[in-house]
This record gives C-alpha cells, structure tokens and sequence, in this order.
C-alpha cells in the first residue's frame, strides 16, 4: 500500500495528466490490499505463493518471538521493512485496534479493473456481489468461484465485505487465484455489462424458471444480494430476469454462499 508521500506523489502527477509512469503505478496499487495483526501477516509471509510488497512494523513494539518470526521470513524473503509511529502505522493497517503494530501490502495479482478484465475475455460468467456483508460469506463464495466454472466476480468497492484475513481464511487461500473486479459503482457497472450484451440475473424462489432450464449466452452475470435483503432495488431495476433455485421441504431461501456455489458449477 502506498504510504502518504506516495500517493500525494501519484495525485499530484494525477492532477496534472496521466502519464504512463502514473498509470503504471496506480494499476499495481489497485492491486495491493494491507493485512494486519500478527497471525494473519505470518501466515502470509509463510505462503510462498503470496506476493509480498512491504511489511509495516511500529517502532513502539515490544520484543516478541512472533515479531521475530516476521522480521526474519521477511528477510529472507527479501521484503522491503517499513518502520513507522504507532499512529502513522493505525493509518496504514486502518485498524488501530486490532493491528498489533503490524501490517502487510500483499499483491492481490488477479484483482483488476473491468476494463483489464474485458481485454482478455470475450466471453464470460461473472458473479455480482451486491451488499453482502459476511466476510466469511465472500471467503466461501470466492472459494466455490475459483473451484467452479466462474470467470470473476464483482466487488463493490462500498457498502459491502472487503477483503481481510477473516475473508482469505474463509477463501482458504484461493483467493489468490480468483480475479476479482472492483467497482465504485455496482449499478452503472452492470449497465455497461448489459449494454455490451451481457445478460444478467438475479435469483428468486419466485421466478418461474429453474436456473438450470434457462439457456445463457456467452456473457452471463449472476447478481447475489445481501443476506437479509436481498438485491437492492436500484441493482435488481437494471437486471433481465429473474431465475430460481427448486427446492424442497418448504425451504424458501439458500445462503447466499451456497447460492454461488450451485451457480459455480452450472
């Protein structure tokens, strides 16, 4: 993650036009996400397969083996160590609370924009988040996604989970392997999926027609709503159509994990 100098350098030269330097730097720090407390930063720095940018450690720090443990694997990994006041490093980690006085800018590789993403696919089948708020729900639903047969999914930027360690223990590592597009804006977003001819579906135990009798094209996006209110008004007003999910018993909703999950695999 940037630390402040960095991106008043990046706004500054933003300010004044985009050039390639800017423009190269800001697509790698969309990809960066800052972990925090010390357990989730070591099981980062043990994962060889993670990349690593720079560990942030506060000077205030009392000696402890865990502590050692980072500052070596860190080492020998060759990472860049950051040192900062307690203060300096609660704006980095944006966790005062819980950070421990450590932070970790891990390189999310496969975390993009939707223009990034439609330059390498023609066709696709993305998975909308729209308001769902369980970080475990998102580590599930990331999970099935990376297993299924799911190109990305869609992540509002707000108003929704973020990604965090409870969501990578959730994801239980294959989040490092799922794209996953980013957006300020869900509804506009899906506009502009929809008119390049994207089909897109909500579900609901009410719509007539089964998700497995209904026939998709080559650009497909499934829109799941938070887990008590479903999708948004705003959201569902620019959606096709509406697909259910039989089910038996009297049972009338799934978890919204479970949801993607049976989706994944279609």
């Amino acid at each position: 993650m940037p630390d402040n100098s960095q991106r008043s350098a990046l706004n500054a030269k933003h300010s004044k036009h985009d050039s390639a330097e800017y423009l190269k730097k800001k697509k790698f720090f969309d990809k960066v996400l800052t972990i925090y407390g010390r357990n989730a930063v070591l099981e980062a720095l043990q994962d060889e397969n993670i990349s690593i940018y720079k560990l942030h450690l506060s000077d205030s720090n009392k000696p402890a083996k865990v502590l050692d443990e980072i500052v070596r694997l860190s080492k020998r990994r060759d990472i860049e160590i950051a040192y900062h006041e307690k203060k300096a490093l609660s704006r980095i980690s944006k966790n005062a609370k819980q950070d421990q006085g450590v932070a970790l800018d891990i390189v999310l590789e496969h975390f993009g924009s939707l223009d990034d993403f439609k330059t390498e696919h023609e066709s696709y089948r993305i998975i909308a988040l729209d308001g769902v708020t369980n970080p475990q729900n998102l580590g599930m639903i990331i999970r099935s996604c990376a297993a299924g047969n799911v190109d990305a999914i869609l992540l509002p930027t707000k108003g929704a989970a973020q990604i965090s360690p409870l969501v990578i223990k959730a994801s239980a590592g294959t989040l490092f392997k799922m794209p996953i597009i980013k957006t300020g804006n869900l509804k506009e977003t899906l506009q502009a999926l929809k008119e390049e001819g994207a089909s897109l579906y909500t579900l609901s135990s009410y719509a007539k027609k089964s998700y497995k009798e209904q026939t998709y094209g080559k650009r497909t996006v499934f829109v799941l709503g938070n887990e008590s209110e479903g999708v948004s008004a705003a959201v569902e007003s620019v959606c096709d159509e509406s697909i259910s999910i039989p089910m038996n018993r009297g049972v009338e909703s799934l978890n919204v994990a479970v949801t993607a999950s049976l989706l994944a695999f279609l």
